[in-house]
């Protein structure tokens, strides 16, 4: 679908404050997981509606493999079980499926359904959902200035040749738009290592709401102030 100049063609959020969100409540954890997938179905399904090309989602950053080990497993089941699902979800709405991150530390189990899923929504064109799982911004960097690194020694480029454009295709994102907008619910005012070279240009808009509550009319609204902002890209 083609975009309308002012819809952002890449959507990024973070999608935080799921733990906060059941704290309030009362309940587990894990409770404030399982809510915010009722999220994502709404965020989906308008980004679909306003004809957004790419909605990357920060799912679960490397850091929060540190956390305690039983909430670890209990999100990879939650993430496992989100999947399978969605899978017909994705294929009745048309949308193609794409991971990014360091998939090699997830579940070999969970691997294979991501892989599986990928390949049976390749084709899809509505809307690409990026799940940015197991991932690290300077993680990301970091491994694409080691392959640039090692081409440079073997001779295979001049490091004198590398340009954005050569440092971006080794990124996990390569081959996407950077995004547009970048939203982060729950009110806090950082970008936790999420998407820091792709993010340079994005608007920022910084919801109050903890992920669970977060719904279409929420990213209509967010939308709506990045077609007020004046995008200059380091001009007037």
């Amino acid at each position: 679908m083609a975009t309308q100049p002012d819809i952002p063609r890449h959507v990024a959020i973070i999608m935080d404050g799921n733990g906060r969100w059941a704290k309030q409540r009362g309940l587990p954890r894990l409770e404030g997981h399982r809510a915010g997938a009722e999220s994502v179905r709404e965020v989906m399904e308008a980004s679909i509606e306003l004809g957004v090309e790419y909605l990357t989602l920060y799912a679960f950053s490397s850091e929060n493999w540190n956390r305690p080990a039983a909430e670890v497993t209990a999100l990879m089941g939650l993430l496992d079980r989100f999947l399978k699902e969605k899978a017909k979800d994705l294929d009745r709405q048309n949308v193609r499926l794409l991971a990014i991150g360091q998939l090699d530390r997830l579940p070999a189990k969970t691997r294979a359904l991501i892989e599986q899923i990928q390949e049976r929504t390749t084709n899809h064109t509505a809307l690409t959902l990026v799940l940015a799982l197991s991932y690290g911004s300077r993680e990301e960097i970091v491994s694409a200035a080691k392959s640039l690194a090692s081409d440079a020694v073997a001779g295979i480029i001049d490091p004198t040749d590398i340009t954005n454009e050569l440092f971006a295709s080794r990124l996990h994102t390569a081959g996407m738009p950077d995004p547009d907008l970048l939203i982060r619910t729950s009110g806090e005012m950082r970008v936790s290592n999420f998407l820091l070279w792709q993010i340079s240009y994005a608007e920022m808009v910084i919801v109050k709401k903890f992920w669970p509550e977060f719904r279409q009319g929420d990213l209509f609204e967010a939308v709506q102030e990045y077609q007020r902002r004046h995008r200059r890209f380091g001009a007037l």
